[in-house]
């Protein structure tokens, strides 16, 4: 199933991510291109539908390098290990835990195979589906030193935000399918 397949077929519940699912990926923004499809896939991705995850890396594929979707990859799979080590330390509150080194590799956010604001920006959208507020204010600060704009960093929220409402309107087709058979 491709992406706009997925689109036309999302519930009437769902309309409205039916609607901000092509304009966040498809209207210009604030982003380029490859800004926009690194969010997207990496978003994708942290919202766990296999479905939307394929419709996406395929949409990817086609619009943006194959460096743009392994960092995505990447930023993905380092925030699935930061935002639950870093939420821990935020909401457990204790200094103890914040004095700990985490020893936890995170080479790639070093080296990335883009740029390192685009990908501490895909960073910055895993963290917002991943509610890690520790993560979040860190790729913020990182992404709007290295001359991104807010604006940049609202529209990369809406993509992350938009494709997580895409993956729970899947997951209520799923739901609705059970409950008629």
């Amino acid at each position: 199933m491709n992406l706009e397949q997925i689109r036309l077929a999302l519930p009437e519940a769902a309309k409205d991510t039916k609607l901000n699912l092509q304009s966040v990926l498809e209207q210009p923004s604030t982003l380029s291109e490859a800004q926009r499809w690194g969010v997207a896939v990496a978003s994708a991705i942290a919202a766990r539908n296999p479905v939307l995850q394929e419709a996406i890396l395929e949409a990817a594929q086609a619009r943006t390098t194959p460096e743009v979707v392994d960092d995505a990859m990447a930023a993905a799979s380092l925030m699935a290990m930061n935002n639950v080590y870093y939420r821990f330390r935020h909401l457990i509150g204790k200094a103890s835990y914040s004095e700990k080194p985490a020893r936890l590799r995170m080479n790639r956010m070093a080296r990335p195979a883009t740029t390192k604001a685009d990908f501490e920006l895909m960073c910055l959208a895993v963290s917002a589906i991943n509610g890690c507020e520790t993560c979040l204010a860190s790729h913020e600060k990182v992404v709007l030193e290295a001359n991104l704009t807010e604006d940049m960093v609202h529209d990369a929220v809406r993509i992350a935000a938009t494709i997580m409402a895409a993956a729970v309107s899947l997951e209520m087709q799923v739901m609705a399918r059970s409950e008629a058979a």
